[in-house]
């Protein structure tokens, strides 16, 4: 039998494993699937229905829109270190979501961004994108997720909070605030939220 390959070489889970259907607070069906390297136009068109303020949040920088290089590397993950997950509406056609992780060097804490589409916004989307993250690093063996803010993205920060991630101010940089949620069983219960 062949040696089992290194995590580098392969994701520890089939794609598959990771489609899911999901229901949010108010009853939003979302259908979440892994993103591949043909979803650039789709994440293109996504980005154009994001609040500008949103997409800065997301990106930390002002922006338009994410350019052609960006939008590569948010459908080209490589599914080990780097995982977008997309969800769209039950009908399958509208994207609603993309929520981003990414593996530091050691594969022991991710970061995690998410990005939801302004008239998606206030229905649990982005708390139940949060939540998949958060089990999907857990399964995957992380010990911790991490997300950096900007300090003006009060409501995120706060929903963040109320799911159990710490906040604090980056000393590199007072604008930003990173925010951290230990996984496992030392993890607080989280609480039901409308965003």
């Amino acid at each position: 039998m062949p040696d089992s390959p290194t995590i580098e070489t392969q994701p520890p889970l089939q794609l598959s494993e990771w489609c899911a259907e999901l229901t949010t607070r108010d009853g939003t069906k979302l259908r979440v699937r892994p993103a591949s390297a043909e979803d650039e136009p789709l994440l293109d068109a996504f980005f154009g229905q994001v609040d500008p303020d949103d997409i800065r949040f997301r990106f930390l920088s002002p922006m338009p829109r994410p350019g052609h290089d960006l939008l590569a590397r948010l459908a080209g993950v490589d599914h080990v270190r780097n995982e977008n997950f997309l969800a769209f509406t039950e009908d399958g056609e509208t994207l609603a979501a993309t929520a981003m992780i990414a593996a530091d060097d050691k594969m022991e804490e991710a970061e995690v961004a998410i990005s939801v589409r302004s008239d998606h916004r206030h229905k649990g989307v982005g708390w139940t994108m949060l939540e998949y993250l958060g089990d999907y690093a857990e399964r995957r063996g992380f010990r911790a997720i991490v997300s950096y803010e900007s300090a003006d993205n009060r409501e995120t920060i706060a929903l963040e909070h109320e799911m159990g991630f710490t906040a604090a101010f980056c000393p590199d940089d007072p604008r930003l605030v990173l925010v951290r949620k230990t996984l496992g069983a030392s993890a607080a219960p989280a609480k039901n939220r409308d965003d």
